[in-house]
């Protein structure tokens, strides 16, 4: 039923998973850093 991925397809499987990895990953850095910073501006 499912075959094989061919190497092409799992390199490029690997990376998309890795761009969308880094993106989830900066996106929960900024909520980090952007907390952190509203709670030292707000002093």
């Amino acid at each position: 039923m499912n075959r094989p991925m061919q190497p092409e397809e799992l390199a490029l499987r690997r990376r998309r998973s890795r761009r969308t990895a880094l993106v989830v990953g900066l996106v929960a850095v900024a909520i980090y850093v952007g907390f952190i910073l509203s709670g030292v501006l707000a002093h």
